[in-house]
């Protein structure tokens, strides 16, 4: 990785938590160990407060509602500093991080959520930007399935072996028995380009990533979750601890109000956010370009709306598809325990974070200078070719 400034931290949040080992967490909780103890009393947050990325980058379009947010000042003065880590490609690191304070807030899916819960950290969902589920089944081209059932017996490529928690619950929901699937491990990021070249029947992505792996020439056909599955997606998780202590409190509500701006405004304008998250993120803008950005954007922001007349607004979990989250995972094996869903993931903080002026945040989307190159993406062509590789 060489100079890589994203491997460094990396690394150096990893030697934090080895040189934690006396205390909070065992030697191995980067590579499955478990909590062995609670986490420490809160404290005023330092600063940088830090999101945790679950997938080892931040070099995409997923997140830009925090982008937005940072760069039309939807934050207001928050006292200190933000900013993103991309965490090891371990999905599960992201809610050890949090559990051991190397970072304040992350972005686990539901199954990396209950590993922490199982795990005994003590760890909420407070805002449910995966309305719908985002993950997706890629295929080769051709080579698709009619129905899900049909993997039954074949081969499901991973980026990481923590991924199984994702897929297992998923494949169960459509009802596909999970253990006739055999998983394997073919690293990140060459899992989709091992697909390609012809291992395993299919791989989980998700939307964002379906575009992002089109622009680099890798043509797969997708049954996407978003159409097929009943299952939430990723989500906002912090620590209980912050949630009772009053002054973190308050910072959190602020947070997330600029996380709910930041997708109105993204709502109102693609392009224009996609102009912001290129503008923080210049090798993401070399890597997507004008096109499969905007589109990139536009797949996860779907997943993030959902149906917003159906909707307390930007953020509301949907409450029966987590119960029933959770109930899949105790049938297959996954949870050891009954997880009590109102206890760990809550739209208390979701009326707050949504009281902001619409108006204004479409004026600003509407104001926003675009760069040439995104103005000239045609939106409507954008819309017809949405869903050209999807089979379901």
């Amino acid at each position: 990785m060489g100079g890589d400034p994203m491997a460094h931290q990396m690394m150096t949040r990893r030697r934090l938590l080895q040189i934690s080992a006396g205390g909070l967490v065992t030697t191995t909780v980067l590579g499955g160990g478990v909590l062995t103890s609670g986490t420490a009393e809160a404290k005023p947050y330092n600063s940088p407060f830090t999101w945790i990325s679950p997938r080892g980058t931040i070099e995409v379009m997923d997140d830009y509602p925090y982008w937005v947010a940072k760069e039309m000042g939807y934050f207001g003065d928050l006292g200190v500093d933000t900013d993103m880590e991309p965490g090891p490609s371990d999905g599960t690191a992201v809610v050890k991080f949090l559990a051991v304070q190397q970072a304040d807030i992350g972005f686990p899916s539901p199954g990396v959520l209950s590993f922490a819960v199982n795990a005994g950290m003590d760890l909420v969902s407070v805002f449910g930007s995966g309305f719908l589920d985002l993950f997706n089944v890629a295929f080769r081209k051709g080579q698709a399935v009619k129905n899900l059932k049909e993997l039954e017996g074949k081969t499901v490529l991973l980026g990481s072996a923590a991924w199984q928690s994702i897929c297992d619950p998923m494949f169960a929901a459509v009802g596909v028995d999970p253990k006739k699937i055999t998983y394997v491990e073919a690293g990140w990021p060459t899992w989709t380009t091992a697909l390609a070249g012809g291992q395993g029947d299919a791989c989980l992505a998700w939307e964002g990533l379906r575009a992002d792996l089109g622009a680099k020439g890798l043509d797969f056909d997708y049954w996407l979750g978003m159409r097929g599955s009943p299952l939430p997606s990723n989500s906002l998780v912090v620590r209980r601890a912050d949630l009772e202590d009053a002054e973190r409190l308050e910072f959190l509500k602020k947070y997330l109000k600029g996380w709910a701006m930041g997708s109105e405004f993204a709502d109102r304008n693609p392009r224009a956010a996609t102009a912001i998250v290129f503008k923080a993120l210049p090798t993401t803008k070399a890597n997507y370009g004008p096109r499969a950005g905007t589109e990139s954007l536009m797949q996860i922001h779907r997943t993030f709306k959902g149906d917003m007349t159906k909707r307390a607004g930007w953020g509301e979990h949907n409450i029966p598809a987590w119960d029933n989250f959770f109930k899949i995972l105790k049938t297959i094996g996954q949870s050891s325990i009954d997880i009590e869903t109102a206890r760990y993931v809550t739209n208390d903080f979701i009326a707050g974070a949504n009281d902001f002026d619409k108006a204004k945040v479409h004026a600003d989307a509407d104001a926003y200078a675009l760069p040439e190159d995104l103005a000239a993406i045609d939106m409507t062509d954008v819309e017809a070719k949405f869903y050209s590789n999807v089979i379901n």
